[in-house]
């Protein structure tokens, strides 16, 4: 797992919030193949705010649970160990940044995302909680200048964001970096995986430029165009054909199967998008 933070940050005046006592002690659990239910339950139960705020969220809608639970570990024998960490990663993040409709939307992007790409993973067999974790962090650079300029980021973001290229050079020509850069950094400086923090700087480039990267790198890279564009719809509903031709794009690229990677997110999709659509 490193560390290392870009060094171009060390020249700017931008900061990158710390990570949570129990977020961090997660994020060193879940890395180690022989970590326990108990273990997990007890690094968010030492946190009041966040235990109680971890239940709440996992009583919501979104994540189908038919009965109401009460405590950390019964969410984590309901939803699983990885969904219940990954739900205390973004209650963490959300804790590290001032609340506004930009960050507001921006979370709940990657609430949707994450378990879009977790589940995803899953049934393709590839590794779930790094999935996940990509997909809460694929946003947060963006986050970490709202932070820096809560005022000015949000109107540069308005005014940019819909050609990614476009948006990556006004933000590196108004701040000095752009935001793969800082989110990367930030998954470095929380302890998460490489892979994490390289599917997070690689998010903004097309396709055909992830041969540089591993294997792993490239399919969390195609998960997330995936997820990015069952997000994305803002006219009606996603079509499983939008779906499909993502799919055979990206797909080729990480060396999976385009029909089941089509296949796989519709078939999530139907269940976590439906419910974030009412609004839970």
């Amino acid at each position: 797992m490193s560390t290392r933070i870009d060094p171009v940050l060390k020249q700017l005046d931008v900061e990158l919030p710390a990570s949570p006592a129990a977020t961090l002690r997660l994020t060193e659990l879940l890395a180690q193949e022989d970590t326990s239910v108990p273990e997990v339950a007890e690094v968010i139960e030492g946190d009041l705010a966040l235990a109680s705020a971890v239940v709440r969220t996992v009583n919501s809608a979104m994540f189908g649970i038919l009965r109401r639970v009460e405590t950390v570990a019964e969410a984590v024998m309901y939803l699983g160990m990885r969904e219940v960490a990954a739900i205390t990663l973004e209650l963490g993040l959300r804790t590290r940044f001032p609340p506004s409709p930009t960050m507001t939307r921006l979370w709940d992007q990657a609430r949707l995302r994450g378990l879009l790409m977790g589940r995803t993973a899953v049934t393709l067999g590839l590794h779930a909680w790094r999935a996940q974790s990509a997909g809460l962090f694929a946003q947060s650079g963006q986050a970490v200048l709202c932070l820096h300029a809560p005022n000015a980021y949000p109107a540069l973001l308005a005014r940019e964001g819909g050609q990614i290229a476009d948006l990556l050079a006004a933000e590196a020509a108004a701040f000095g970096v752009s935001h793969e850069v800082l989110g990367a950094s930030l998954c470095r400086a929380w302890g998460l995986a490489a892979e994490v923090a390289d599917f997070v700087h690689d998010r903004p480039l097309p396709p055909e430029r992830w041969a540089g990267r591993q294997q792993p790198v490239r399919a969390m890279l195609a998960l997330g165009a995936v997820a990015d564009t069952l997000i994305a719809v803002e006219d009606g509903a996603p079509t499983q054909e939008v779906v499909q031709a993502t799919a055979q794009q990206v797909a080729p690229v990480a060396g999976i199967d385009a029909e089941d990677l089509a296949q796989a997110a519709w078939q999530h999709w139907e269940r976590v998008g439906t419910a974030a659509a009412a609004g839970d």
